[in-house]
């Protein structure tokens, strides 16, 4: 999924739309969010830097007729068929050729449904922990150690040469596509045309649809079977082409990169992406850990980093009494708030999110590879009583803190680092445990 993702809310990003580098989303929310480009589990996005968006002189774009008047339909279909004749013309000054663009565009169509999905807001959310039952349920899991006997030496390969456990390949392997079952149905030519021919999001669409023209160029696979979601994520660990461009490799040796249909590429290609970027070898996720009495919850932040010694210190313990793991910059997570299990995470973790920008996701990722290998499943009950916030709550609490002098940013139904500030200094007004989750409790006190 070299996406990502990524607007993304409550455990979310704009799935593979540009996202800050780092974004710690708030524990305990996940939207149901079609915005994001990976097919199986929601996503969001992970960070490779785009390919420059070509620009074109006036002179270089022969002026079209003028044209009567029309049905809307028939106005719309022209309007788009002026948007892809003026990309053309882009694409052949950034260097496509001319064979590359008939191939591309001569049947390229305008899909409504991307639209709708781009435009999707979802009102309802998940918590964490609905969330996890399924991404990291015990049928995937033992698919997943199926599978991982089954791709065994490619998966071994990419894990030697890149540094990544097997376990975290396999397990983001199931996340993006059911480990191959599933990589999307729709042309990216065509979603990545529609995209930048709507305009929300007209010059990302734009660098991305250049960098699959590219890829069409080089032959790494045609048209028809260049498919994948609506956002433009491709093959069987979802690449934007953009990222395809930066990371995909050609580990079978048969000169293409072919992330669809070849394991050996899609393994080596998903390494290379998360050693890239910043994957320190011989380094877990993290892991599970049981917090001190009396522990302050307002450090449970993406912001509060340190060493796992100096965590340790403070009597932060692994849950079956072992040494914590020698983490730099590591810190703690509470995707359900206090009431939850605790989690040290460290710079591995933080590379996940590059490759989708969703707490949740990134957790699912570490808890998945870890069921992989045979370790231990979340040991501390989720609070399964509380209830996600929809995004209209979500916007009533945020107002409702600004209105008692709680700065939470402009209302708008969306967790960020603001609203968890806002939430934190309302909790320690009362006395609670300063956690920053969004509870219904706290909103019906706030009301």
């Amino acid at each position: 999924m070299a996406k990502r993702t990524s607007r993304m809310a409550s455990m979310q990003t704009p799935s593979r739309f540009p996202a800050p580098s780092r974004c710690w989303l708030v524990p305990g929310l996940l939207a149901i969010l079609a915005l994001a480009g990976c097919v199986s589990a929601p996503p969001d996005e992970p960070k490779a830097p785009a390919p420059p968006t070509a620009t074109t002189p006036a002179s270089a774009v022969s002026p079209l007729p003028a044209l009567p008047p029309v049905s809307d339909d028939a106005e719309h279909n022209q309007k788009f068929a002026r948007w892809v004749e003026e990309f053309r013309a882009s694409a052949r000054a950034a260097g496509i050729a001319e064979a590359t663009l008939h191939s591309a565009f001569d049947g390229v169509q305008f899909l409504p449904r991307v639209i709708e999905l781009d435009g999707a807001q979802p009102e309802f959310t998940r918590t964490v922990w609905d969330y996890l039952d399924t991404a990291v349920s015990a049928q995937r899991i033992a698919r997943g150690q199926d599978k991982l006997l089954q791709v065994r030496p490619d998966v071994n390969a990419a894990a030697a040469r890149y540094g990544v456990p097997a376990e975290v390949l396999v397990a983001i392997w199931g996340m993006e596509s059911n480990y191959g079952g599933f990589t999307g149905d729709i042309p990216t030519i065509d979603a990545l045309a529609t995209l930048g021919f709507e305009g929300r999001r007209e010059q990302w669409a734009r660098g991305q649809l250049l960098a699959a023209l590219k890829i069409l160029q080089n032959g790494d696979i045609d048209r028809a079977q260049m498919i994948g979601s609506w956002a433009g994520a491709m093959g069987q660990t979802q690449f934007l082409p953009s990222n395809f461009l930066a990371y995909a490799v050609d580990a079978d040796g048969d000169g293409r990169r072919d992330i669809w249909g070849s394991v050996a590429d899609v393994m080596a290609s998903t390494a290379n992406f998360l050693a890239r970027s910043g994957w320190q070898a011989g380094q877990p996720w993290g892991l599970e850990v049981r917090l001190p009495p009396g522990f302050d919850f307002a450090r449970a932040d993406a912001d509060v980093r340190q060493s796992a010694s100096l965590w340790a210190g403070e009597g932060v313990q692994a849950m079956n009494g072992a040494p914590l793991p020698a983490l730099e910059n590591s810190s703690i997570l509470l995707p359900a708030g206090a009431g939850g299990p605790a989690f040290l995470i460290g710079p591995n973790f933080r590379t996940i999110l590059r490759y989708n920008n969703s707490t949740s996701y990134a957790l699912a990722v570490g808890l998945l590879a870890q069921q992989l290998a045979g370790g231990p499943a979340v040991q501390t009950p989720w609070p399964r009583d509380l209830q996600a916030l929809t995004s209209s709550q979500l916007k009533a609490l945020q107002t409702a803190l600004n209105v008692r002098g709680f700065d939470s940013g402009t209302p708008d139904g969306v967790m960020g680092p603001a609203t968890r500030s806002g939430v934190r200094q309302y909790q320690r007004s009362l006395g609670l445990p300063a956690d920053g989750y969004p509870s219904l409790d706290l909103l019906q006190r706030l009301q």
